[in-house]
């Protein structure tokens, strides 16, 4: 892999992980336009480039995440040990405790669906196709029935629990995370910005997990050549100063309009799937 194609992947990754289009099926897409052949290097790469758009999201959010962390451990502390606070009074301790509900959903099918997961990636095109079609009607269904009238401020277990349930699309290749779980939180009534704000949150812990696992279960029963190092680095670099200028793009696009431009794109590669899939 050259440095150009890395960086290439990298700007792909960083675009798509954020803007609900799908980034596994354009990442798919970019190694087969690049000429990249399927293997153990490719494979390797396209695992660890998605840390940095994991990277992007740690900073773009560190504020969020510092007063949330912060505030969910006062709350454990003196709410249920000495029981000396309201429980969820607080909304910082209260959006501490919805990101772990909101988590647990996608953790648990992470782990009773591997299997079924790895078998799906032996038809990557069709899966991707499969799910970016469920992703387009997320996003029609989002903009055509969600009330769009709520706030952060009103999110409750059971808010956490749906989103949370959305999310478990994104386990499966070619799902978009980001669209899966910008339409939940709009079709329980939150603005475009709040469901965008909780779903990019709500990213952070089951990124983070199956990040480190990824990670660490590839580093041990693979072998990274040298040669593969720098395309990497620069690749995660890449995918990470990208995918924090598309969350600011992103963010700052919901506050003034729909999904519905999403869902035409969505639609579009969907047909270039097809194409690429009958050639």
């Amino acid at each position: 892999m050259s440095i150009l194609q890395s960086i290439l992947l990298g700007i792909i990754q960083g675009l798509t992980e954020f803007i609900p289009v799908s980034s596994t099926a354009h990442l798919l897409i970019g190694e087969r336009i690049l000429g990249l052949e399927a293997g153990s290097e490719l494979f390797i790469f396209t695992v660890l480039v998605q840390q940095g758009t994991l990277l992007a999201l740690i900073v773009y959010y560190w504020k969020d995440l510092w007063a949330i962390g912060r505030a969910w451990v006062i709350e454990v502390w003196f709410g249920i040990v000495l029981r000396r606070r309201q429980p969820f009074k607080d909304l910082q301790a209260r959006l501490g405790w919805c990101l772990l509900l909101g988590t647990i959903p996608a953790a648990v099918a992470g782990v009773f669906l591997k299997d079924l997961v790895e078998v799906l990636f032996h038809e990557p095109l069709v899966e991707a196709s499969i799910r970016m079609l469920i992703t387009i009607g997320l996003l029609l269904a989002a903009e055509g029935f969600g009330r769009r009238n709520r706030k952060l401020d009103d999110l409750t277990w059971v808010d956490a629990l749906w989103v949370g349930a959305a999310q478990v699309l994104s386990v499966f290749p070619g799902a978009s995370r980001s669209g899966s779980t910008i339409a939940g939180g709009m079709l329980r009534g939150f603005d475009r910005p709040a469901a965008a704000r909780f779903a990019f949150l709500l990213s952070v812990p089951i990124m983070l997990a199956a990040g480190a696992y990824e990670t660490f279960d590839l580093l041990r029963s693979e072998h990274v050549a040298g040669s593969l190092v720098l395309p990497i680095v620069i690749g995660i670099i890449t995918a990470a100063l990208v995918g924090y200028l598309a969350i600011r793009w992103l963010l700052s696009y919901l506050a003034r309009r729909p999904l519905y431009v999403f869902a035409i794109y969505c639609a579009i590669f969907l047909l270039g799937i097809a194409v690429l899939l009958i050639v």
